[in-house]
């Protein structure tokens, strides 16, 4: 009996060794797979949290969604992430500590914040890593010539301001001359952030005869009496608002509620302009422009794709699934698009399609991106963003911007202008190489020579 129990045991085991002998190598093959590397510097604490959780929530998002489709022509994607609480400081350390996972370099670095931006933009050539500036950080980098590892995909601060004044002229009834003997004021938070589009706003206000007042607020904006003041003293025609984080977006609705002064004269920039930011100042709120760089919406094929492939696999990485198709939410999936878009580029260019590709290939597939309409239409976002198209130079995107309106009884943003352009972008793009060229001299810097 007892030959006959160890004779069961050893038939079970054997039978146990056979199956793993049958099952290992699928496993092994799932861990060798193809893998591409992606760091997350989030800022999901702090004053800023709801830009943080909107916008690295939907990045990761749009990442569970490729692997869930198969990936970037079958390579998986990988990330990591560090809390920075939107602090210069701690990015640094975040970049750090983000460069490898398991031994991959990351291609890309995307701060969400132009402080962050500013902290590391000098390591980017020397460790070769893009800085993907989506809509923020500095903006003379979009002269690649100067800078060829940073990019700004959705438009810089210069040509925001730009667009902003024009629309401005244009809701008080025509171009440039309608601004003229009337003046402005820009209030912003007290950071690089807050003071990047002053260079292009000063020119402006010479240009077209505006009186320009600028005051600023220090970080994180909650304290405004004292600048709301100075604004009912001054009593400008109209108010540009330059602030980061809910809090300070909509203490500012509320303090100009009160001193009387109209939401429908206040535009405020793309950092200013989500669902999160209008709703805690309830009817303060009503009327206030918004500048949109990725407009908010829902019924976007690839917003719906997410939701039945991540979300109902129980995947999905906001905490509050109705913030998917938000103002913040759609401008991470945005910056996300850019990545994959660089990826795909880069295999097909340096003959790696099914394969991981290097900070260096990655770097030229950005400089490749060409995001048209008809590719728009192809991933799912035709008309969430303006198309535009990369090169060895011209590392800014599309330059335009839609203008929103907040609807507080619909509790929603209604488009007011489709994407827009600055009146004169060749003084835009000269502003920026200018810039760049003092820069190159100053640092010793022989800029990169490019046929486009």
């Amino acid at each position: 009996m007892v030959n006959k129990y160890i004779k069961k045991i050893t038939s079970a085991l054997s039978a146990a060794v056979f199956l793993t002998t049958i099952v290992l190598p699928a496993n092994l093959f799932a861990q060798t797979k193809e893998t591409q590397y992606f760091p997350i510097p989030s800022s999901r604490v702090g004053p800023y949290s709801a830009m943080g959780t909107g916008y690295y929530g939907a990045q990761i998002d749009y990442m569970n969604y490729v692997n869930a489709t198969g990936g970037v022509n079958g390579v998986m994607l990988t990330w990591q992430e560090c809390e920075t609480e939107y602090n210069a400081a701690k990015t640094v350390e975040c970049y750090q500590r983000l460069m490898t996972k398991d031994g991959q370099k990351m291609v890309v670095f995307d701060t969400l914040g132009t402080p962050g931006a500013y902290a590391v933009i000098n390591r980017m050539a020397e460790d070769k890593v893009v800085l993907a500036q989506y809509g923020y950080g500095r903006t003379d980098a979009a002269d690649g010539t100067v800078w060829p590892w940073v990019f700004n995909a959705a438009s810089s601060y210069w040509s925001q301001i730009a667009v902003k004044l024009r629309w401005m002229a244009e809701l008080d009834g025509g171009g440039p001359e309608k601004l003229k003997g009337k003046k402005i004021v820009h209030m912003h938070i007290d950071t690089a952030f807050g003071r990047e589009p002053l260079p292009t706003m000063r020119r402006l206000a010479k240009e077209w005869g505006f009186t320009l007042v600028e005051i600023a607020v220090a970080p994180p904006g909650l304290e405004q009496q004292s600048q709301w003041l100075q604004v009912r003293q001054e009593k400008p025609d109209w108010v540009t608002f330059w602030g980061a984080g809910s809090g300070m977006n909509s203490t500012a609705m509320t303090n100009a509620a009160r001193i009387n002064f109209p939401r429908t004269k206040m535009m405020y920039v793309t950092f200013g302009g989500a669902e999160e930011d209008m709703i805690p100042a309830g009817d303060s709120a009503n009327g206030t422009y918004v500048v949109s760089n990725a407009l908010p919406g829902k019924n976007y094929p690839l917003i719906k794709n997410i939701q039945e492939k991540v979300y109902k696999a129980g995947k999905g990485n906001m905490a509050d699934p109705k913030r998917v198709g938000t103002a913040y939410y759609n401008r991470g999936l945005g910056a996300a698009i850019m990545w994959t878009e660089a990826m795909r580029n880069a295999q097909k260019m340096h003959n790696k399609v099914g394969k991981a590709v290097t900070s260096e290939e990655f770097r030229a597939g950005y400089e490749a991106i060409n995001l048209t309409d008809a590719r728009m239409k192809e991933l799912g976002i035709e008309g969430m963003l303006a198309s535009f198209a990369l090169s060895c130079s011209q590392h800014e995107g599309a330059g335009k911007f839609a203008l929103m309106q907040w609807d507080g009884k619909a509790q929603a943003f209604k488009k007011v202008k489709d994407w827009t352009g600055p009146n004169d972008p060749k003084a835009i793009r000269a502003q920026i190489v200018e810039s760049a060229a003092k820069y190159a001299e100053e640092n010793k810097i022989t800029p990169k020579k490019c046929s486009t």
